[in-house]
C-alpha cells in the first residue's frame, strides 16, 4: 500500500491506499496515528465521480467545446502575452490553490513573477492571513510554532474561535489525551460547539468582542502578577505599553461588553496562568473580522506574558485546507516570496531570481485575492488564471465576484470539476486528482509530507505540475524543462537553508520534514532583535452593526461532513448519507418571537442579498444566527477587509423572516 496525503483539512492525515484503490486505511504513524475522520475515510469517492473533467474545453459562444492540450495552451499563452503587451504584466493575475501540492504552487508563483507581476495569491487570504501578519509582527514567523504532539504535555489548552471536533476531528485525539493527563481545556466561542462538550471551561462571548475578553484576561494576569517576569524581561519588548493598554479592560467592564461574567474571566485567567505551560489554538472565529489581526495579537499577548512558547507552550493557528500552509510557504502570496520572505528583501529576492535564471523580480506588492474583484471592475485586471479554487462561491458577497468574472477578457480555470467559477471561463483545463499524481504537502504544523500516486489520471486530465510546466514553456519563461515532479521538489529545497542538505528520497521514506524545525522560538524569536513583541491593541468595532432593520448578527460555521464549497464532498455518496440538510441555527427565544418552528423555511437577508434555508433551533445565543458557509452563505457576507485583506465573514447584520413554504435558494448565475 502507498501513503497519500488526505485532500481535505490542514491536519495532514496520511492515508494508506492499495492497488484496488477504492479502499482507504489510516496511516499508523504521525501525524494521524491510525485515526481518520469521515472525509478522510471516503476521500477516494469524489475522484471517481462521473462529473470529473476529462479533456480541455474552450468557450465558443455559449457552449464549451473540447480542444486539444496543444491548442489550448498555445491559445492561452498567446492571449496572456497579448494582454501583457497591451496593458502591462499587472493586468494579469493568478490564483493558486490550497489543495494542490507544494511543487504546483511553487510553479504557479514562479510563472507569475517571471511573467512580471506579483498578482499571485491563494485562499490563505480568506482564512489565516490575519494570523500570518500578527505572528510575524509578534514573533517573527507567520506559522504554527509547535507540533501537534506537544499538545499532550501542556497543562492547559485555550481554544478560541475554533471548533476542532468538526473542523479537525483527528486533533481531538491529541486534546483528549492531554485532558486524560490532567490538562485543562478552555473553549471560547460565540456559540455552543461540539468541542465544548469536552471543555472544563466554556465561555460564550458576544460576536466581535474577542479583544475585550483577551485584554481582560491580560488585565487579571498583570494585576495579580501571574505573568512570567523573567521571560517578559529577557525575551520580550512592549510590556509597559500592554500593561497600560489593558488597565481599563477590567473583568467588570469586559462583562458588560462580552457577556462573560467577571468572575468567570478571573477564574479562567488564573487557571490559564497557573498551569505552567499551555497552548493557544484558534481558527477563523478570530481571523475573519475587520479586527482579525488585532484579535490574534491580543491572544498572542496572553501566551507571551506567560512564556508559553517553545518548550513551555505553543501558538496554533489551525489551517483549514490540506495545503494552505504549503501554498503560503511556497510563495503563493502577493506580498511574500517563498518562506514568507518579504518582496523587499533584496538579498533573498536576487537569490530567487538567480535560481530562476533572471536578474531580478518585481518588487511591488501584488493584489490580494480579495482586492482582485474591484481591480477587474475598474479594468485594471483583464486576465485571471485560477488553479483549484472556486471564488464564485467562496468569496464574500459572491454576487459581485460573479459579475467581475463576466467582465474578464480571459478567464482560465484549471480544476477537476466544472465548478461554479469554471462556468464563467473561456478555457477549462482538466487537472488530475490528489491520488493521480505525486508531490509534497505541508500541514498546519509545518510538516512536509510526500504523497504518492496510486492510479493513472482520469481521461486526458494531467497533474497540475505538468500543465504549469507546459504553460511556462508556452509563455517563453526560463527554467520550465522539468521532467519529473521530484525535480521541482529539489528546486524549492534550494531556497530553504534547512532543506538544502535534505533529499527527496528522505522525504518520501520518512514521516515528514519540519520546516524550518519542529519547534520554533525555543531560544530566540525570528525578529530583528531576537525578542518577541507584546503589542497593545484596542477593540475595533465590526464594519456594520445590527440595527432596527437588520437586528441579528449573522456568522458562518463549518460542518464535519462538508468541505469548502462542496465540490468534493457533494460528490461522495458516503458523505452525502452522513450530511443531512444544512440548516440555519436560530436561538429558541428569537424563533418563538418570530413564530419559527424547527424545520420551518426561513429567509435570511443582509444588505447584500438573501437566501432561504430550513431552521434548526438552539445552539446559538439570542441575537445570533449561524449559517454553514459551504454553499450559499457568502451571498450574504460582508467584503469589508482587515489589515491582512481577509473579509469579515463572521459578522454581518441580518434579518429573518418565516416563509409559509419554501425550497433551497437556487444557485443562479448572479
Amino acid at each position: 500500500m502507498k501513503t497519500v496525503v488526505c485532500p481535505y483539512c490542514g491536519f495532514g492525515c496520511k492515508l494508506l491506499i492499495g492497488e484496488e484503490r477504492r479502499r482507504v486505511k489510516p496511516y499508523p504513524g504521525e501525524p494521524n496515528r491510525g485515526k481518520l475522520c469521515p472525509k478522510g475515510l471516503y476521500a477516494l469517492e469524489f475522484v471517481f465521480s462521473k462529473d470529473r473533467l476529462k479533456r480541455p474545453l474552450k468557450r465558443v459562444g455559449s457552449a464549451m467545446v473540447p480542444i486539444s492540450w496543444g491548442v489550448a495552451l498555445e491559445e492561452i499563452a498567446n492571449r496572456l502575452l497579448e494582454i501583457r503587451e497591451l496593458y502591462g504584466p499587472d493586468a494579469v493575475a493568478f490564483i493558486a490553490s490550497s489543495k494542490i501540492s507544494n511543487e504546483e504552487n511553487y510553479l504557479l508563483q514562479k510563472i507569475a513573477r517571471l511573467f512580471g507581476t506579483n498578482n499571485i495569491d491563494n485562499c490563505a487570504r480568506l482564512c489565516h492571513e490575519a494570523s500570518v501578519h500578527a505572528l510575524k509582527l509578534a514573533v517573527g514567523t507567520g506559522a504554527q510554532t509547535n507540533p501537534y504532539e506537544d499538545l499532550e504535555r501542556f497543562g492547559v489548552v485555550l481554544i478560541w474561535g475554533y471548533n476542532p471536533a468538526e473542523t479537525h476531528p483527528v486533533v481531538m485525539d491529541y486534546l483528549l489525551r492531554a485532558k486524560r493527563k490532567g490538562a485543562k481545556i478552555i473553549v471560547v466561542d460565540v456559540r455552543e460547539t461540539r468541542t465544548m462538550a469536552f471543555a472544563d471551561h466554556r465561555l460564550i462571548l458576544k460576536p466581535g468582542t474577542d479583544i475585550v475578553l483577551a485584554n481582560a484576561m491580560a488585565n487579571v494576569i498583570i494585576r495579580e502578577e501571574l505573568y512570567d517576569e523573567e521571560f517578559v524581561k529577557t525575551r520580550t519588548s512592549g510590556f509597559s505599553e500592554v500593561k497600560m493598554g489593558v488597565m481599563k479592560y477590567t473583568p467588570e467592564y469586559a462583562e458588560k461588553v462580552t457577556g462573560v461574567p467577571a468572575e468567570t474571566i478571573r477564574e479562567v485567567a488564573r487557571e490559564f496562568a497557573l498551569a505552567g505551560s499551555g497552548a493557544i489554538m484558534w481558527g477563523m472565529g478570530l481571523t475573519q473580522h475587520v479586527s482579525g489581526v488585532e484579535n490574534v495579537l491580543a491572544v498572542i499577548n496572553l501566551a507571551l506574558l506567560l512564556g508559553y512558547i517553545g518548550e513551555k507552550g505553543g501558538l496554533y493557528p489551525m489551517r483549514g485546507q490540506n495545503n494552505v500552509q504549503g501554498a503560503a510557504y511556497m510563495g503563493a502570496l502577493s506580498e511574500f516570496l517563498p518562506g514568507y520572505v518579504p518582496l523587499t528583501d533584496e538579498r533573498f529576492r536576487k537569490r530567487v531570481a538567480s535560481l530562476w535564471g533572471v536578474e531580478d523580480l518585481p518588487t511591488e506588492r501584488g493584489l490580494y485575492l480579495t482586492e482582485l474583484w474591484e481591480a477587474i471592475e475598474n479594468g485594471d485586471v483583464r486576465a485571471l488564471y485560477i488553479v483549484g479554487e472556486n471564488p464564485a462561491v467562496s468569496e464574500a458577497n459572491f454576487a459581485r465576484v460573479r459579475e467581475a468574472l463576466r467582465k474578464l477578457d480571459l478567464l482560465v480555470v484549471q480544476d477537476i470539476f466544472m465548478t461554479r467559477t469554471a462556468r464563467y471561463a473561456h478555457y477549462v483545463l482538466p487537472a488530475s486528482a490528489f491520488c493521480e499524481k505525486s508531490g509534497s504537502y505541508m500541514n498546519s504544523e509545518r510538516r512536509i509530507q510526500w504523497s504518492h500516486r496510486v492510479c493513472q489520471p482520469l481521461g486526458d486530465s494531467k497533474p497540475d505540475w505538468e500543465i504549469l510546466t507546459a504553460l511556462g514553456r508556452a509563455l517563453g519563461l526560463p527554467g520550465f524543462d522539468y521532467r519529473s515532479v521530484e525535480e521541482i521538489t529539489a528546486e524549492y529545497f534550494k531556497l530553504f537553508p534547512e532543506l538544502e542538505d535534505r533529499s527527496v528520497e528522505e522525504l518520501k521514506t520518512g514521516e515528514g520534514i519540519f520546516l524550518p524545525r519542529k519547534r520554533l522560538h525555543t531560544w530566540e524569536f525570528a525578529t530583528p532583535d531576537g525578542r518577541a513583541r507584546l503589542i497593545a491593541v484596542e477593540r475595533i468595532s465590526p464594519w456594520e452593526e445590527p440595527d432596527g432593520e437588520f437586528p441579528f448578527v449573522l456568522t458562518t460555521v463549518r460542518l464535519i461532513s462538508h468541505y469548502n464549497t462542496g465540490e468534493m464532498t457533494l460528490r461522495s455518496p458516503s458523505l452525502l448519507r452522513l450530511m443531512g440538510e444544512p440548516r440555519v441555527l436560530i436561538n429558541r427565544s428569537d424563533a418563538e418571537r418570530l413564530g419559527i418552528h424547527d424545520g420551518d423555511w426561513v429567509e435570511i437577508e443582509t444588505r447584500r442579498g438573501k437566501i432561504r434555508m430550513r431552521a434548526k433551533l438552539g445552539g446559538v445565543p439570542e441575537g445570533l444566527v449561524a449559517v454553514p458557509f459551504h454553499f450559499k452563505a457568502n451571498r450574504l457576507t460582508s467584503e469589508a477587509l482587515n489589515k491582512a485583506g481577509t473579509p469579515e465573514f463572521k459578522f454581518s447584520a441580518a434579518k429573518l423572516r418565516k416563509l409559509r413554504s419554501g425550497r433551497p435558494t437556487p444557485d443562479t448565475r448572479r
